[in-house]
């Protein structure tokens, strides 16, 4: 398995990937549905934030969201039809940077031995991390499919990393 600290620069990479495909498109273009059974590129932007915080919070420290609004509309248990208007573009890139500095404290507190059972929480953070890094790169292949086949935008090239590969299609970090 990879080091804690290594995988931190995976999820890193994989947030840069995802804003690869996004940060130069239009707003319209971020918040546009192909159809109403379908979800815009901005809500698996707040997704992928969301289940980040989610995730940290059940599985290492119970803290409040950082914008407890998005909670109900970034869930992925709700129809897309009833998913509700997405918010700014400016609000979910904030919503994203806010969880992901929140990802990096919990996981460096933990890196540092600053919590309670310290080992048994590095190998919860790795397997957590690895969880993250995936769900990243799943929701960035479907932003992918909607930029170049349904916006007509040129995709970037795949990040370069060796952990990386693909299966089925979709980029995974490859820790077996």
């Amino acid at each position: 398995m990879l080091p804690v600290d290594a995988l931190l620069r995976e999820y890193d990479r994989a947030r840069a990937y995802t804003d690869d495909l996004w940060k130069d498109l239009t707003p319209d273009e971020v918040t546009w549905r192909p159809h109403e059974n379908s979800s815009a590129i901005g809500w698996h932007l707040g997704h992928q934030a969301h289940v980040a915080h989610f995730m940290i919070r059940n599985l290492t420290a119970a803290e409040p969201s950082p914008d407890p609004e998005l909670e109900v509309l970034m869930d992925s248990a709700n129809p897309e039809k009833f998913r509700g208007t997405l918010p700014t573009v400016k609000r979910l890139a904030e919503f994203r940077e806010t969880v992901a500095e929140r990802v990096h404290a919990r996981i460096g507190d933990i890196a540092a031995g600053r919590v309670g059972a310290p080992t048994q929480l590095t190998i919860v953070a790795a397997h957590l991390l690895t969880s993250l890094i995936n769900h990243e790169y799943q929701h960035d292949q479907w932003i992918s499919e909607v930029r170049a086949g349904d916006l007509g935008h040129a995709l970037p090239c795949d990040p370069d990393s060796e952990h990386l590969r693909r299966v089925d299609g979709y980029l995974v970090v490859d820790i077996l």
